[in-house]
């Protein structure tokens, strides 16, 4: 499986585009807006996408899901249903952070945890991870260690709570009884900024290291 990471959005958030290799079939997850830089990457590399995954309903994350719908006809999965009330504010949220105008959507495809989604030869797990957002969802592929996080865990830091249904303690439980179980070797792409591993953060991270205080 191959990975791209196209910073998307005056938030610079990680639009991340996953494909088979031997298919060359692929996903873009969170595409937050634009569209003419992530097309422009999916056109380069020769990627025949087949879904549109989102891992939450924010603004920077969702705001170009329903425009890459209208124009490809591609199916959406994610996130979980308890971030509806975020997708139907997206024109609410343009407005509010100077985003261009985003319009609501509706998922194809509802996510739970313990789904999985494919695409080409590759499957992807689905994990539920509540406190940034109710419906957060994370994206792991077991076969390569490798996990699309949107705004659960950074490098260095975790995702804000302090948003309507933000949750500090779910977020923690999230990231400490379901991600980092996962393995020490998982590499992720967080929402924004660099990529880190899971136990580069048990260590080091000091809202969720084993050594926090």
């Amino acid at each position: 499986m191959k990975v791209r990471v196209i910073p998307v959005t005056p938030f610079q958030q990680n639009c991340t585009l996953l494909w088979c290799e031997d298919s060359g079939k692929g996903v873009v997850i969170d595409p937050g807006g634009d569209m003419d830089q992530i097309m422009a990457v999916v056109n380069e590399e020769g990627i025949g996408l087949e879904k549109i995954l989102v891992t939450h309903g924010h603004i920077d994350h969702a705001g170009g899901v329903a425009a890459l719908m209208a124009q490809t006809g591609l199916p959406v999965e994610g996130p979980h249903r308890d971030d509806e009330f975020w997708i139907e504010g997206l024109p609410m949220q343009s407005q509010r952070f100077g985003f261009a105008h985003a319009d609501r959507f509706t998922p194809t495809r509802w996510l739970e945890d313990g789904d999985r989604v494919t695409f080409g030869d590759q499957e992807l797990e689905v994990l539920h991870c509540p406190g940034h957002t109710p419906g957060h969802v994370v994206f792991f592929h077991r076969p390569t260690g490798f996990a699309q996080v949107g705004d659960v865990l950074f490098n260095g830091s975790i995702g804000r709570t302090d948003f309507p249904k933000g949750d500090y303690q779910q977020l923690i439980h999230s990231i400490r009884d379901k991600l980092f179980p996962l393995g020490d070797e998982v590499k992720f792409v967080p929402g924004h900024g660099p990529m880190s591993t899971f136990g580069h953060e048990r260590e080091t991270n000091p809202f969720v290291s084993d050594h926090r205080g």
